[in-house]
């Protein structure tokens, strides 16, 4: 379970989170809504470990271990995936190269006696991968999301998510840059990591998410604080008689 309690936040002096108070469970999905500009994203990058944030008040375990004992990579590698409302394009990183050295480091972590494996063997392996998302191999050869399209960026994001399996995966405004279309593929290739050991956690503003993925839970977000709580059921009567308003 990934709990916290009692979470305020600064930036730059100024309070963004205001006594939060929540909790994720594997094998239950959440969506985290509200408005642009209610710092959902904000929460997202604080499990992270952003620094630009300020930590002001806290108490976050994750399986019942301290999150802000774990460093970012250690947070990654055991625990959490963010997927960024911009996907930054990075040159002179090669794609296979960065793919293996994070699934390396993962089985380290997870299983210390499995040999890592040799970029040959990689590139074999992750093969099952690029066809079950529609990768091209030749993606591997380029420089991590440079020139990419925004799905082709989120196919990545979730090709990583695959490979590394995270017990909760947080996609922060997957729908940003996409088309009807691609916004359709890249939630039904969500829905294919969704199993009942994750969880799978959407931030965004846009309801129409809950025409493509299941939810349990909804996190409404205002005025900086969780303000209500919401069984999945109550979701179209959210979005026509309160939501907006």
């Amino acid at each position: 379970m990934l709990r916290i309690k009692d979470l305020v936040v600064n930036v730059w002096e100024k309070e963004i989170l205001k006594w939060v108070n929540f909790q994720f469970e594997v094998w239950k999905n959440y969506l985290l809504i509200w408005k642009n500009g209610s710092w959902k994203s904000s929460l997202a990058n604080f499990l992270m470990w952003n620094p630009k944030y300020e930590y002001v008040s806290w108490e976050v375990e994750i399986a019942s271990k301290q999150l802000l004992e774990l460093t970012p990579d250690k947070r990654a590698l055991e625990w959490l995936f963010l997927s960024f409302q911009n996907v930054l394009e990075i040159p002179w990183i090669n794609l296979s190269e960065y793919l293996r050295i994070i699934y390396n480091n993962m089985l380290k972590v997870k299983n210390p006696s499995v040999s890592a494996l040799s970029p040959f063997v990689f590139k074999r392996f992750i093969r099952k991968f690029l066809e079950e998302l529609n990768i091209s191999d030749d993606f591997l050869s380029r420089d991590l999301n440079v020139g990419f399209s925004g799905w082709e960026k989120r196919k990545i994001e979730i090709l990583q998510a695959r490979l590394l399996e995270p017990k909760y995966m947080i996609f922060d405004e997957i729908d940003s840059g996409l088309d009807l279309d691609a916004f359709k593929v890249v939630s039904d290739l969500i829905k294919k990591l969704d199993n009942e050991n994750n969880s799978i956690i959407m931030i965004t503003h846009n309801f129409k998410i809950i025409n493509y993925l299941e939810f349990d839970y909804v996190y409404v977000m205002k005025n900086w604080v969780i303000d209500k709580v919401w069984w999945v059921e109550l979701l179209n009567e959210i979005k026509e008689k309160w939501f907006w308003e």
